[in-house]
Order: structure tokens, then C-alpha cells, then sequence
């Protein structure tokens, strides 16, 4: 008798995405307090302190403070505080912490340091009970229930949600907070997009690249990262603007490259470099738009198509994994915690 087929961790956390997306954007009054509270500060800036997939999730959130809310944003360095024992001056800053397992030191030290330093600390975190929780004065709990696979998937979908819901409500944006709303029916239709195509694609070749323009660019960098760890495939994140210039000398038929396209002011330089690649004879797939190669369930609202287009990435790149006789829930040399000083 055949074995019982087992799903992984990694393939039941990312089904979970839809329902742990509804839950959350139903805490209206999480958000509320917070609301206010950042309001009162009227920061100057903001700072995204996070590593590997949070700190992708900064990304994301970067171009939504910036965008919506006119605040500059930037990356924190951690070794600047832990290593080099230095204090930037960001008393007027808005520093938010991004961080799954709220566990990592070097990221609490940096939150500690912000805070003494007159900062207002906002930790995203799915364990508000955890250290960074506790590090910082605001705590936005994103509420994903227990990852078991060492590559997160729900809580960087859900991280990117509880900020990006965190901005449609600091600025307002009725048309923000709709799109939000139809995530949970959006990422449910977007589990049956198949893009094993893709996967498999680049599973066997001996690099690949993700690109993405804007709002998208947060997500291809964080698909890469997932090829890189789960396939052990050498894989780039790119702006689609970069990959224009000198990058592209390193594309060849052998290197496939996925776009994501979300359908917004940065669509025609997306198109553009796509239409380029084909002409070149490179396997490009593309997510999103018309032409789209990719299974998609079409155009939603631009700040939030590049959520959902992470929930066919990561079910491709699962079984792709499967396929190799990799466990996508415990890639090599990846730990839960990243403990770094």
C-alpha cells in the first residue's frame, strides 16, 4: 500500500494566509490605539529594523510610508549599535521593529538603543510576549498562530498586512483599507494559481532572478530569498528599473527570470524590460497584467497584488522542493531564531 501523502508545514502555513488575514484586519481596535498614538508623535522619519524576510517586509512597507504618507524611510543596522557601539540620532524618528520569532538580539539591542534615544518603537511581531515585544513601546501583533516551518511564509504575508493596514488607516485611504479588505478572498482564489512552471524553471538552473518595480520590489526580493534557502538555487531580487542597466549583461536563457507586475505607474517599465527579455530569447514568466504567463487571478488593488502573488511563489516553490528530495520546512543552515550580535 502506497504512504499517506504528508503536506509540509510550509504548504499548510501558506493555506492559513487567507483566514489568519481576515482575523487580523477584524482588530480595528489594535490599530486604532496605534493609530493615535503615532499621530501624536508626528515622526520625522521612519526606521525598518529586520533581517532576511522582515527585513523584506521593510521594504514593502518602506515604499507605503513614503508613498502614502510622505515620511522618508530607512534600513537600521543593527552592528552599527551592536558592533561598532554607536547611536544614531533619531529622536524624531518612528523605529519599527519587524521580527517573527521576536527573539533576535541584535534587533532588540538596536530597538533598545532607538528607544532610549528618544525614538517611538513599534514592534511588529507575531508573539507579543516576546522580547522585542517587550523592547519596544508599541507592540502591533500580527496573530499567525504558531510557524513550524523554519522558512516563514504566513508571517511575512501577514507582517506586510498588519503595516500596510497600520498606513491605510495613518493616511486615511478608504480605497487602501477596501483593497485590504478583499485580501482574504483574493489570497484564497490565488492558492490555485499554479506556477510549478516557474518553480521548476528555476529549480534547475544555476541562478535565477526576481524583479519587481516599487511596491513589488519588497516581495521579488523575498521570493529570491526563498529560491536561494528552500531550492538552493543562487537567486536575485532586483528593481526591474535595475535590471535595464548592467545587471542584465548576467541574464542569460540559462538564468529564468519571474516578474511581478502590479498594475500601477511602475507597470510600463515592468512591461518594458519583460518585452526586452523575450525579444533576447531569456525565459521570463510574468506575473500580473495582460500578458501575464503566470496562472493569476487579475488585477486587485496595486499596493496589495504583491501580498497575494507570494501565495502561488511559495506553493511553487514547495513542491518544487519535494520534488528534489529537499524538506522545505527545514532548509539548510536556516534557524527559526537568527541570533547575531
Amino acid at each position: 500500500m502506497a504512504e499517506a501523502f504528508v503536506a509540509s508545514a510550509m504548504a499548510r502555513e501558506t493555506a492559513e494566509i487567507p483566514a489568519a488575514t481576515e482575523r487580523l484586519l477584524a482588530r480595528i481596535d489594535v490599530f486604532a490605539a496605534l493609530v493615535e498614538r503615532i499621530r501624536r508623535a508626528n515622526p520625522r522619519i521612519v526606521v525598518f529594523c529586520g533581517r532576511g524576510s522582515s527585513g523584506f517586509v521593510g521594504v514593502y512597507l518602506r515604499y507605503l510610508f513614503e508613498v502614502r504618507l510622505g515620511l522618508l524611510a530607512s534600513a537600521a543596522a543593527p552592528s552599527v549599535v551592536t558592533a561598532y557601539q554607536r547611536t544614531p540620532e533619531i529622536s524624531d524618528a518612528l523605529f519599527v521593529l519587524i521580527s517573527q520569532s521576536g527573539r533576535s538580539p541584535d534587533l532588540i539591542t538596536a530597538t533598545q538603543a532607538a528607544r532610549k534615544c528618544g525614538a517611538l518603537t513599534l514592534a511588529i511581531v507575531n508573539d507579543e510576549n516576546s522580547p522585542a515585544a517587550v523592547a519596544s513601546e508599541l507592540v502591533l501583533p500580527i496573530g499567525a498562530g504558531t510557524e513550524h516551518a523554519v522558512a516563514a511564509t504566513k508571517t511575512v504575508a501577514l507582517s506586510m498586512i498588519a503595516g500596510a493596514q497600520l498606513v491605510a488607516a495613518l493616511a486615511r485611504d478608504d480605497s487602501f483599507s477596501d483593497g485590504l479588505q478583499h485580501l482574504p478572498s483574493r489570497l484564497s482564489e490565488a492558492l490555485a494559481c499554479d506556477w510549478s512552471a516557474w518553480a521548476e524553471c528555476a529549480a534547475g538552473a544555476p541562478a535565477a532572478f526576481v524583479v519587481g518595480r516599487g511596491y513589488g520590489l519588497g516581495c521579488a526580493r523575498e521570493i529570491a530569498l526563498k529560491v536561494a534557502e528552500i531550492l538552493r538555487v543562487p537567486t536575485l531580487g532586483y528593481s526591474a528599473a535595475e535590471l535595464r542597466h548592467g545587471l542584465r549583461a548576467s541574464i542569460t536563457s540559462a538564468t529564468p527570470v519571474l516578474a511581478l507586475r502590479q498594475n500601477d505607474q511602475t507597470a510600463a517599465v515592468v512591461d518594458d524590460l519583460v518585452r526586452d527579455l523575450h525579444e533576447a530569447g531569456e525565459r521570463v514568466f510574468t506575473a500580473g497584467g495582460a500578458a501575464g504567463t503566470l496562472p493569476w487571478i487579475g488585477d486587485g488593488h496595486p499596493m496589495c497584488d504583491p501580498i497575494v502573488m507570494l501565495v502561488p511563489a511559495y506553493r511553487a516553490i514547495e513542491v518544487a522542493a519535494r520534488q528534489r528530495g529537499f524538506d522545505p520546512d527545514k532548509p539548510r543552515y536556516l534557524s527559526k531564531v537568527t541570533r547575531t550580535l
